[in-house]
């Protein structure tokens, strides 16, 4: 890395023009090599929670090279998604956090993603007993692993460590809402919920079956989630349909996941906060899931803002019609300006 020095704009002075005025300073970002929308790659591997080693990719502003920048973290969703938001179930490739990042290195913010524990590049999902499978999935683990990760991105000193966020999308948002308790003493600044839910996943969760699947679903579901709430595990004669939604060795992850309440959890935070939200989303539904998370910034007293845009998708995607689940294609631009407008001022980037 090019080591940081002292930029000197000042001319020459003159005998014959001692009445000439210095030029104004220009920050290094302005212009030549380090303009800004130049940026670049590191990869990453650190430790997570209980020792699993985590692989992810540092993206900087290429000006980073000569004067600090705020950093982010970027938490992805549910399921085996990976670093970049893509998730092999999905028809097509999504790249979310891929294109946030890139958005926020053009724009003088770096940003850490991560492959979370089980996928990618990570320790892989043990292959042993149920209960190996079930503490290395455990609820607490990925919680660690946020922290763990915002520990990594302030290891490089690169990084204004007064100017630090986490964002997360969709279930992502939860484990950034449960970092962000811990994180707080260590000068975390601000946090940016993307398509998250604002009330318990079981009552989402109830309700989605009962929008999308068939009828003969609820009753099975609803007794899933009893049990998983009351004992931590998975009951093992579940219908094929469930297994991927309720898998075995998810019972205590699970169990901590449905009872989480977000928006609780977001009306102590004292911290500044960013909810983005499509209008299109058919998974967090607006306003119904959303409006909790709105409410909890309204009684806190501290920095808030709530965008909900129409004809966004849950993975902030444009959508052309009701039929579009909007997968594909690139960062929504009205998102990516949104994620600008507060998250430029708030880090000072």
């Amino acid at each position: 890395m090019i080591r940081r020095r002292a930029l000197l704009a000042g001319g020459i002075l003159t005998p014959g023009a001692a009445w000439a005025q210095k030029p104004p300073q220009r920050s290094p970002a302005d212009g030549g090599w380090y303009a800004r929308g130049k940026t670049k790659e590191q990869p990453v591997r650190f430790a997570g929670k209980g020792g699993v080693t985590l692989a992810g990719t540092l993206l900087l502003p290429l000006f980073s090279e000569i004067q600090y920048v705020p950093g982010m973290v970027l938490v992805a969703g549910s399921g085996p998604t990976d670093r970049n938001g893509n998730n092999p179930l999905a028809p097509d490739r999504i790249d979310l956090l891929k294109d946030i990042a890139e958005l926020l290195a053009r724009n003088g913010i770096a940003s850490l993603r991560y492959d979370k524990r089980g996928i990618g590049q990570s320790t892989p999902r043990p292959r042993g007993s149920l209960e190996e499978q079930e503490a290395f999935f455990a609820w607490d683990n990925f919680v660690g692993d946020v922290e763990a990760a915002h520990a990594e991105l302030l290891r490089h000193d690169e990084i204004k460590p007064y100017a630090t966020a986490l964002l997360g999308h969709s279930e992502g948002g939860l484990l950034a809402l449960a970092a962000s308790r811990a994180l707080a003493a260590k000068k975390l600044h601000a946090l940016v919920l993307a398509a998250t839910p604002g009330r318990r996943l079981d009552a989402i969760l109830r309700a989605q079956i009962a929008r999308d699947a068939p009828p003969a679903l609820r009753l099975p579901t609803d007794r899933a989630i009893a049990a998983i709430l009351e004992t931590g595990r998975v009951p093992g004669n579940l219908p094929p349909e469930l297994q991927l939604l309720f898998p075995l060795y998810a019972g205590p992850f699970l169990q901590k996941l449905l009872s989480f309440d977000p928006a609780a959890v977001l009306a102590e935070s004292r911290m500044p906060c960013l909810l983005v939200q499509g209008g299109a989303d058919r998974q967090v539904v607006p306003m119904e899931d959303v409006q909790p998370l709105i409410d909890a910034l309204r009684t806190r007293g501290v920095s808030g803002e709530a965008v909900v845009i129409p004809q966004v998708s849950h993975n902030l995607k444009a959508v052309t019609g009701p039929l579009d689940p909007g997968f594909a294609g690139p960062l929504s631009p009205a998102v990516a300006a949104a994620l600008l407008k507060w998250l430029v001022p708030a880090l000072g980037a």
